[in-house]
């Protein structure tokens, strides 16, 4: 059955507009019409359903404080953060809906249409989430509609979502309305929801709206005690992934890089909220490829599999885990080299992330290591100042070593440059490092016997009171440790 047999009611008097009418009827539906006999005994004869005895969100202390930092930052002005809408996919299909971070961070919610206000008041601000209630039995919306209960499944009653969340929850159909009134400086989030700001397009300014877009931002660099646990839910799940495609190695031989990207989506899914980004799952000639996630290449003994990949939790917090693997278990002497240079320099760089030092810290310490090996190499002339200072050797590491990680794969990319590039590491801030090569099959300027290998070695990693804590340490890093583990996964 498909969303094709929606309908609208027959009754004449009842027809209207397509902008009024309640639910769309579709051009090719089965039914030309639903009787009102029907639509009258659809109404009743169906058992109360209101959720009781429900416990707030896990995260709920933790979205208060943020909502609180929110309106000390912004005081006396009304700030609009939605969560936006489904998109269409093709013709009558969406994506599945991922709420927006910023929205996310500040609720715990996760429902499209959703929007968080926060209205001044003396001392502070109040603060309404606007959602859809469940959907209306008396017009026949929880049926008939696409979107209806019966069609995509229940939504929580406002009641539910107010103690689910602990913020009042009011109806998001009224709200342009009240936005179009609204009165007094006002900033919304923008580029989720178009409806919102149309509402109060002649009450914000782009200027003082990223502001805002920027401090959330922001706030997200430094982690709070429960997003470094779903981080490490992430990566632990991550970890499982990769266990789960070294032991169907054999079947991705006999298929494609498909059958890797398939086997890893698996795990996603099952522990998990969904990949959370597109997984690289890159073989032979794609692993130089930086962002391979066509996936369709094959899988064959003697080359390497490049796998990066990251299960994303239920909450939004996503792992970045790559590792460079021989689809054969054993390295040859040639990708042995380089992955070894690759892991030298990885080492370097989670060397030098510790509380206090520059963020920069460990790309510089990383790229040294890569400069020195190519000089090493002959691959490019030194000394490896002279290299470094011309960037010479990014023909071949091409990336820079790392980023911010969280809620988005590439975490807090609105914050101001001297806040995190140029910034300074703090306890509970987590990043990547991730160090690569990468020669290209058609690069003349190196021997033949490098062409087409590519490696990078990536972790996830948390900045602690004294040091580190590489959070995906349960994936071996070092070629020998990788070969034995791959050796007693395959049996």
């Amino acid at each position: 059955m498909t969303v094709a047999d929606e309908l609208e009611p027959a009754n004449p008097e009842t027809e209207a507009t397509e902008a009024e009418e309640p639910i769309k009827r579709r051009k090719n539906g089965l039914y030309p019409g639903v009787s009102d006999e029907l639509a009258e005994n659809m109404k009743s004869g169906w058992a109360d359903t209101e959720l009781h005895g429900l416990e707030p969100i896990a995260q709920a202390a933790e979205t208060a404080a943020r909502r609180a930092a929110l309106s000390a930052r912004f005081p006396g002005e009304r700030l609009v953060i939605p969560s936006g809408n489904l998109r269409t996919r093709s013709n009558d299909t969406e994506y599945p809906f991922r709420a927006s971070v910023e929205y996310a961070y500040l609720t715990g919610n996760q429902t499209e249409d959703g929007v968080l206000v926060l209205e001044p008041v003396a001392g502070g601000h109040e603060a309404t989430i606007y959602l859809l209630p469940r959907s209306d039995r008396e017009n026949g919306e929880f049926w008939l509609s696409g979107q209806g209960e019966l069609w995509v499944g229940r939504r929580h009653s406002l009641t539910e979502s107010e103690t689910l969340y602990g913020i009042p929850a009011a109806d998001v159909r009224e709200l342009t309305d009240r936005l179009r009134e609204a009165t007094g400086p006002v900033r919304v989030v923008r580029g989720y929801d178009a409806g919102v700001e149309a509402a109060l397009t002649d009450k914000v300014t782009g200027e003082r709206d990223e502001e805002l877009r920027v401090f959330l931002s922001e706030a997200r660099l430094v982690k709070d005690a429960f997003e470094i646990g779903e981080l490490q839910k992430a990566v632990d799940s991550t970890v499982r992934g990769f266990e789960d495609v070294v032991r169907v190695l054999d079947k991705a031989e006999a298929t494609s890089e498909r059958y890797i990207e398939g086997t890893f989506f698996l795990r996603a899914r099952v522990e998990g909220n969904d990949v959370g980004y597109g997984s690289i799952c890159a073989a032979g000639p794609h692993v130089t490829t930086l962002h391979w996630v066509r996936n369709d290449g094959p899988v064959r003994a003697g080359d390497l599999l490049l796998l990066d990949a990251g299960v994303e939790t239920h909450t939004y917090y996503t792992a970045d885990v790559t590792r460079t693997l021989p689809v054969n278990g054993t390295y040859s002497a040639i990708q042995k080299k380089i992955y070894d240079a690759v892991y030298d320099s990885q080492e370097a760089g989670i060397a030098a992330v510790r509380p206090g030092g520059k963020y920069r810290d460990f790309h510089d310490a990383a790229q040294h290591v890569l400069a020195e090996r190519l000089v090493e190499w002959g691959l490019v002339e030194g000394p490896v100042e002279r290299v470094l200072e011309l960037g010479l050797q990014r023909r071949w590491t091409l990336h820079g070593t790392g980023h911010m990680l969280g809620m988005d794969v590439h975490d807090c990319a609105a914050a101001r440059v001297e806040s995190y590039v140029d910034g300074t590491l703090e306890p509970g801030m987590v990043l990547t490092v991730e160090p690569g090569l990468y020669f290209q099959a058609d690069d003349l300027s190196v021997p033949e016997e490098y062409r087409g290998i590519g490696v990078r070695i990536e972790d996830d990693i948390l900045v602690t009171e004294d040091g580190n804590l590489n959070l995906s340490a349960g994936l071996p890093r070092r070629s020998d440790e990788v070969e034995v583990w791959m050796a007693s996964l395959k049996g």
